[in-house]
């Protein structure tokens, strides 16, 4: 879908380290590993960037495996094969946990139903006339059975957990990074995007759901070969086109911080005309679903065709703010994706699923 929304990219993600790639703990000496090939292309070339799995010992390049790997993981890591038996455990599908780790308002459970309100405001916002003529943002539309909005923040709630990551819904900022005065819209090179007050209030009104515990009517699904974290997200309910999905939410910093990070999820959130002050949203401690949402390889057709994600940056009240809106109505059971480049092909995408 083409409009005045401009895609951005994903920030560009760094170059793998040059350091030995790391290996199980074994009393097996470094010279023992120098007959290694990669599993993929049977070549042991570029020691560097050849990874040997934790369980099994067998050696995969970073840019052999499907999705690649822009960097050496922290910690063990375990290929497809292997990752296949390591399914993480489900979150316990209890209330008073989900409701504890998302903080969701309590409520009796006369009110566990949608709240009359949130319908009919929904309805007068999501009318095919109006969305298609004035391109209005729509909120989600949360799955009627409560009980199976335990289920889709269960599957959150096991992604983050198993990822070590705590959830939020808002852009963080720590101590010892950028500060929340850095984020100024006006600092944007190229400009950015004023939220329109309507669509700043539909925005409003998904978070306050979100609170009460309306989920969007999204699953979080464990794929090992699918996602950096082997996790995808699907819909589970049908989107419509303009539907916001999500923000992409973490810990603000600087650039100039994370230019050796090895995270691969790092979002810009503005690009300034002096680079020291560009931001990024960096995910890896702290997020939201929007970490889990996979992007396009947008170097085949294929690829380009499975996008019905996009991902734009807004000014909301002077600050810069990441949403992810639907491009495209979106199926019961399709997965998520969205372009991590926009209209720049910075981000290794070509060996994307």
């Amino acid at each position: 879908m083409v409009s005045t929304m401009a895609l951005r990219k994903r920030t560009l993600a760094p170059k793998p380290f040059s350091e030995e790639p790391k290996t199980r703990k074994s009393s097996r000496s470094e010279e023992d590993y120098s007959d290694v090939c990669c599993e993929n292309c049977g070549s042991g070339d570029r020691a560097s960037e050849l990874l040997l799995c934790d369980k099994c010992d067998l050696g995969f390049h970073l840019y052999c495996l499907r999705p690649v790997l822009v960097a050496v993981p922290k910690g063990s890591w375990f290929c497809p094969s292997c990752s296949k038996d390591l399914k993480p455990t489900g979150f316990p599908l209890v209330q008073t946990k989900i409701v504890d780790f998302f903080r969701i308002q309590r409520s009796s459970p006369s009110e566990e139903k949608l709240s009359p309100d949130s319908r009919k405001r929904r309805r007068r916002n999501s009318g095919l006339v109006m969305a298609k003529k004035r391109r209005k943002l729509l909120p989600f539309n949360p799955s009627e059975d409560y009980i199976r909005r335990l289920e889709q923040m269960a599957t959150l709630a096991t992604a983050l957990t198993a990822t070590e990551t705590l959830f939020v819904n808002e852009l963080t900022y720590v101590p010892g990074m950028a500060p929340r005065s850095a984020n100024c819209s006006s600092l944007e090179r190229e400009g950015m995007q004023v939220l329109s007050k309507e669509d700043a209030e539909t925005l409003s009104q998904c978070k306050n759901m979100m609170e009460r515990g309306e989920w969007p009517p999204l699953m979080v699904v464990f794929d090992p070969l699918e996602g950096c974290n082997r996790f995808t997200v699907e819909a589970d309910k049908f989107i419509r086109d303009l539907t916001i999905i999500t923000e992409y939410v973490g810990d603000v910093d600087y650039l100039k911080n994370r230019e050796n990070d090895d995270g691969d999820s790092m979002m810009t959130l503005l690009s300034a005309s002096d680079p020291s002050k560009s931001l990024v949203i960096c995910p890896d401690k702290r997020s939201n679903i929007a970490r889990f949402i996979n992007g396009i390889n947008n170097h085949t057709l294929d690829g380009k065709k499975k996008q019905n994600v996009k991902c734009v940056r807004f000014d909301v009240n002077g600050e810069g703010r990441v949403l992810l809106i639907a491009s495209r109505d979106i199926r019961k059971g399709e997965r998520l994706y969205y372009d991590y480049n926009g209209y720049e092909n910075e981000y290794p995408t070509e060996h994307f699923v």
